[in-house]
C-alpha cells in the first residue's frame, strides 16, 4: 500500500535525512521525499498498521531534523 502525505521542512538536506530516517523505519518498505513539493510517499509493507507506522515515521524524522512535520 502507498500513501502521500504532505510535510514541512527548511531544506533540500533536511528532506533527504528525513527520506533516510523513514527507510529505516520498521514496516517502510519504500519512502521517498520530494522537497520541491513538500510531499513523502510511504510504500508500506505488507500487514503493516499504517497509523504506528507513520507515528514511528514521524519520531525518527524528528530525531534526524527536529523542526520537520509530517501531516498524517
Amino acid at each position: 500500500m502507498k500513501k502521500k502525505y504532505n510535510i514541512e521542512v527548511d531544506c533540500a538536506n533536511c528532506a533527504n535525512k528525513m527520506e533516510e530516517a523513514a527507510n529505516q523505519t520498521q514496516g517502510v518498505a519504500k519512502a521517498t521525499v520530494n522537497f520541491m513539493k513538500l510531499k513523502m510517499i510511504v510504500e508500506f509493507e505488507e500487514d503493516a498498521d499504517t497509523e504506528s507506522v507513520m507515528d514511528q515515521v514521524l519520531k525518527n524524522c524528528k530525531k534526524v531534523e527536529s523542526d520537520c512535520e509530517i501531516y498524517i
